[in-house]
């Protein structure tokens, strides 16, 4: 895959994320046909110049990326909430973390934002 038919596709799975939902970057990377390239992913969101739906890409804990109390923190908070998305203390609430065991729904259903 080209690197422009990579960032492509990783456009168009940020795209596909319904408002109100967030998905990781590595879900994205997955989505994208690009699996274990979510490094790709990130430098492809702050390279792009195309409006997408940046805010809605978390980490896979769920935590936002940005350092907390920066400018991009703050803004994907604010546009987080405005789709209804609970975010506490820099984390979607109900994504989850690293270390809780996975519930069946969660590896059937993925993510939920």
């Amino acid at each position: 895959m080209s690197a422009l038919s990579a960032a492509d596709a990783i456009l168009a799975a940020v795209r596909a994320i319904p408002v109100g939902r967030v998905a990781s970057y590595g879900e994205v990377a997955r989505r994208a046909g690009l699996p274990r390239r979510a490094r790709l992913v990130a430098r492809t969101l702050a390279s792009t110049d195309e409006d997408v739906p940046w805010h809605r890409v978390v980490r896979s804990d769920g935590r936002i990326a940005f350092a907390e109390g920066s400018r991009g923190f703050r803004e994907q908070v604010k546009r987080l909430r405005a789709e209804g998305v609970a975010v506490a203390r820099g984390r979607v609430s109900g994504f989850p973390r690293r270390d809780e065991p996975e519930t069946l729904d969660a590896l059937l259903w993925g993510p939920v934002g």
